[in-house]
């Protein structure tokens, strides 16, 4: 099969890799019906997060079912399924009490811009669709894979409540899909803060009532000003800087919350301020696994469409230019199709 490998920053190919097989009975292999890039993917393409080796990449995927362990029984050959980026057995206590991210036996997903990948702990980790739906709604569908899913973990740890007052931080399509979040958990207002007219555009039509472009200290003050100088109740940080998290902390009223999900690089948070802020802080790798039948429910039925978060589409080989239109703006998230 062919797929993506990352050699070193700014440099990856789509090369001949060896096809995925069982390697245990809780295995499944899918063929890819689309895959992407990630805006997290664009850590190590930027030299932020270290490329020791060459290596696979990719982590949202949705597929056929092709072949499974002895022990998967939830999922079968030929079935369409929707899986999380972070595997889980959906049995041990942590998966029980909702964390399917903090699995006991949880492994990230690495290697799904690809044709074929392979599924550890199938059995928990896949959901399969009643039937094989129309392409129109995959480009959705990959989008609760991971960024609907973390979006919507954002707005769920910052407790967004209906009539409340919500701030997303972050215009990526992590930040653009947690507006649909706060829009479906009842927000009354939705203040989304991004520089991008194409992106404040996509925001207002996801749910959006306001839009703040200033940043940093500016930007916390422009949330005052709308909150009559309090506060938002649920702050969503969709970014992972040091920046993005002090804005974030800094733009919640006292008992507010912050939901983070941006994989924070550099960010240390002063107990002291968190301290006296009364200010509630959650987050990390979003419990997709939780909220999949719900969320494709709502992609199916057409109640949502986070695909549209995909404004650039490219056949798989071109994966590079995927990352290099990303890096450069020039588009939200790039689909890829086999």
């Amino acid at each position: 099969m062919r797929g993506a490998v990352i050699h070193a920053p700014g440099d990856v190919r789509f090369e001949t890799l060896d096809d995925p097989t069982i390697l245990k009975p809780t295995d499944a292999i899918i063929r890819t019906a689309v895959t992407c890039v990630c805006g997290s993917d664009l850590w190590p393409w930027r030299g932020l997060d270290a490329t020791d080796e060459a290596h696979p990449m990719g982590h949202e995927y949705v597929g056929f079912v092709e072949e499974v362990g002895a022990e998967v029984t939830a999922v079968k050959p030929g079935q369409f399924v929707v899986g999380s980026f972070a595997t889980s057995d959906n049995t041990c206590a942590n998966c029980r009490n909702g964390w399917q991210s903090n699995c006991l036996n949880r492994e990230f997903m690495s290697t799904c811009q690809a044709e074929y990948v392979r599924i550890p702990h199938a059995q928990g980790t896949l959901v399969a669709t009643d039937e094989v739906p129309g392409e129109e709604f995959w480009p959705g569908l990959l989008a609760v894979s991971d960024v609907m899913g973390t979006g919507w973990y954002a707005a769920d740890a910052a407790e967004v409540k209906p009539g409340s007052t919500t701030v997303v931080v972050g215009d990526g399509a992590v930040g653009l899909c947690a507006v649909i979040a706060a829009k479906e958990m009842g927000a009354e207002r939705i203040i989304a803060m991004s520089r991008h007219e194409s992106r404040q555009k996509l925001a207002r039509e996801f749910g959006a009532t306001h839009i703040v472009t200033e940043r940093g200290d500016e930007g916390v003050a422009r949330i005052k000003d709308l909150t009559d100088g309090i506060g938002a109740d649920s702050v969503l940080e969709c970014v992972g800087t040091a920046q993005a998290m002090r804005q974030a902390l800094r733009s919640a009223r006292p008992g507010g919350n912050v939901g983070f999900v941006g994989v924070p690089h550099e960010v240390a948070v002063d107990g002291q301020e968190l301290f006296f802020s009364h200010v509630g802080l959650r987050g990390g790798p979003a419990p997709v696994r939780r909220y999949l039948p719900d969320l494709i429910e709502r992609v199916l039925s057409g109640h949502i469409d986070p695909g549209k978060v995909f404004d650039l589409t490219l056949p798989l080989e071109q994966v590079a230019e995927g990352y290099q239109a990303m890096d450069e703006r020039r588009a939200i998230k790039a689909l890829l199709k086999p």
